[in-house]
């Protein structure tokens, strides 16, 4: 038992592979330890206050497998670990969650990204909850379209050349070089559609400074309009995506919840 409380206090602070190393033994049996203490401790946990739950996926390793993370939006604790993107991990959340003395019910929030499966799998399995989009997924929605619309004009467009964090970037985040581009993109005279979604993603950001709820639609609603009528493609297309998620885009502004 001394020696599993080293091994357990070791792999705390460094790789496994390092402790294998330092104690002699190999990288299966240390994984394999772990593993029998991970179980052990989970079975311990308590998941009657859960209330807000936050859910995203990840990749196990670039282009392969994918697993979904279920945390806690209050403690900021991991509460559960799916194999898989698709709506039956968010049911096999609520088995867990039941199995820690949870009740599906209890979760009155959750937050996300726009994933038709993660939708599903809050509509069939947690029927209490409202969906919030957390801002996160929702500007990566619109940076998508903003590159779309810069790689399609550096076509004809060679300033635009090697601009892509020029536009993806926050200003204040941008570089010295950077922020040279940016301005002299500003103030060329060349009319570009690049900088007029830029304008328009800029604007959208905004929109998250309202003061209340009913400010944040109707700036929501203003923005929607503009983007719609943009005559760029990209643009129209990301802002029918918010307006196909709109409740759970203004969500955010009563919950302010992200995972």
């Amino acid at each position: 038992m001394l020696f599993e409380a080293l091994v357990l206090q070791l792999a705390s602070h460094m790789p496994v592979h390092t402790v294998s190393r330092i104690v002699g033994e190999s990288d299966y049996k240390i994984w394999t330890l772990l593993a029998r203490y991970v179980a052990r401790a989970l079975d311990y946990n308590d998941y009657s206050d859960i209330e807000g739950v936050g859910m995203d996926e990840t990749g196990k390793r670039k282009g392969h497998d994918y697993i979904t993370l279920f945390v806690d939006l209050v403690k900021r604790r991991t509460l559960f670990i799916a194999e898989g993107k698709d709506h039956r991990t968010v049911k096999a959340f609520v088995d867990d969650l039941v199995a820690h003395n949870g009740k599906a019910e209890s979760v009155r929030e959750v937050s996300c990204d726009m994933s038709p499966a993660f939708i599903k799998g809050v509509g069939d399995h947690l029927p209490e909850a409202k969906i919030t989009f957390d801002r996160f997924h929702i500007m990566k929605v619109i940076n998508k379209a903003v590159d779309t619309v810069r790689k399609e004009e550096s076509q004809t467009q060679d300033v635009l050349k090697g601009t892509k964090y020029v536009f993806l970037k926050n200003e204040e985040n941008l570089t010295k070089m950077q922020s040279e581009k940016r301005l002299e993109l500003t103030m060329s005279h060349r009319n570009l559609k690049s900088m007029k979604a830029l304008h328009i993603r800029e604007n959208f950001q905004e929109i998250y400074k309202s003061q209340t709820p009913s400010e944040f639609e109707q700036r929501l609603k203003q923005w929607y309009f503009w983007a719609t009528h943009s005559r760029m493609e990209p643009i129209v297309k990301a802002a029918y995506t918010i307006r196909a998620h709109w409740e759970g885009v203004l969500q955010w502004k009563r919950t302010h919840i992200d995972t």
